[in-house]
C-alpha cells in the first residue's frame, strides 16, 4: 500500500478500485482519461483504453482543505509497489498495461501497442503496455518481490510475465528461449523478453498468472465434488 500526501489543491489520479482510505477534505471523482490532451487526443486514448479491455475511467483525488491530507492506495493483489521520479527517468517509463496505480496530476496515462510482429504473436503479457509520461512521481505494482537493474548498452533476457516496466529509451522484443530441446523441456517457456540498451528495468518475481497457475495446481477438490 502506498500513501501519498496532497498539498491543498493538489491531485492525484489513479485506476479505479484502487484507493484504500483518504482523509477528510480529499474529494474524488471519476473522470474519463488522465485530464491531460486536447479533445482529440482524449478521444483517441479512450479508443486504445476500451480496445484492450482497460477502463476509460481514471480516479482524480483532490484536497480541498486548507492543510496537508493523506491518501492511500493498495495493489489488487499480494506484491509490491515501486515509486518512480518520472524526472529522472527521461520523463516516460513503459510498463505492463495492469502495472499503474497511482500519479501526480498531470502525468499522460497511455496504451502502447508493441510494434514488433514477434512480440504481438508471441509476447502475451507484453504486447500492450502501457506508457508514462511527465515530470512527477508515479507508482506500479506487482508481485511477490521487484528489483530493479540497470543496463549500461547490455542486453538483458527475462520471462515475460516477470517484465514490469522499463525506461523509454530501452528496445524490447521477444526472442526465442533457446535450442529445441531446451525449449520443449526446460520448462521456461518458449519466448523470452530481451531488453537492449541502457537504462532502468523493474522485474518482479511472482506474476499474478503465475500464481493463479500455482494455486489452481494445487487444489484438489473433496470427493464427490468436481472442480469449477
Amino acid at each position: 500500500m502506498v500513501e501519498v500526501e496532497l498539498d491543498p489543491k493538489e491531485t492525484v489520479i489513479a485506476e479505479a478500485g484502487a484507493m484504500t482510505y483518504l482523509e477528510q477534505d480529499i474529494d474524488f471523482e471519476a473522470k474519463m482519461g488522465d485530464g491531460s490532451g486536447g479533445v482529440m487526443d482524449k478521444l483517441f486514448g479512450l479508443g486504445k483504453r476500451m480496445l484492450t479491455g482497460e477502463s476509460v475511467f481514471l480516479t482524480h483525488f483532490t484536497n480541498n482543505g486548507g492543510q496537508k491530507r493523506r491518501v492511500a492506495f493498495a495493489a489488487p493483489f499480494p506484491g509490491s509497489i515501486a515509486a518512480l521520479n518520472l524526472a529522472e527517468l527521461g520523463e516516460e517509463v513503459i510498463c505492463q498495461k495492469s502495472a499503474f496505480l497511482a500519479a501526480a496530476f498531470g502525468t499522460q496515462v497511455d496504451i502502447a501497442f508493441n510494434k514488433r510482429l514477434g512480440s504481438g504473436f508471441f509476447g502475451g503479457e507484453g504486447f500492450i503496455l502501457q506508457r508514462l509520461r511527465g515530470d512527477g512521481m508515479a507508482f506500479i505494482h506487482a508481485g511477490g518481490t521487484v528489483i530493479r537493474k540497470e543496463l549500461r548498452n547490455e542486453t538483458l533476457r527475462l520471462d515475460t510475465g516477470c517484465l514490469v516496466a522499463f525506461s523509454g529509451d530501452i528496445d524490447y522484443n521477444i526472442g526465442m528461449s533457446g535450442g529445441l530441446k531446451s525449449m520443449l523441456f526446460g520448462g521456461e517457456g518458449l519466448f523470452l523478453a530481451t531488453l537492449k540498451g541502457t537504462g532502468s528495468v523493474w522485474i518482479q518475481s511472482m506474476p499474478f498468472s503465475r500464481l493463479a497457475e500455482r494455486v489452481l495446481s494445487q487444489y484438489k477438490p473433496p470427493i464427490g465434488q468436481d472442480s469449477q
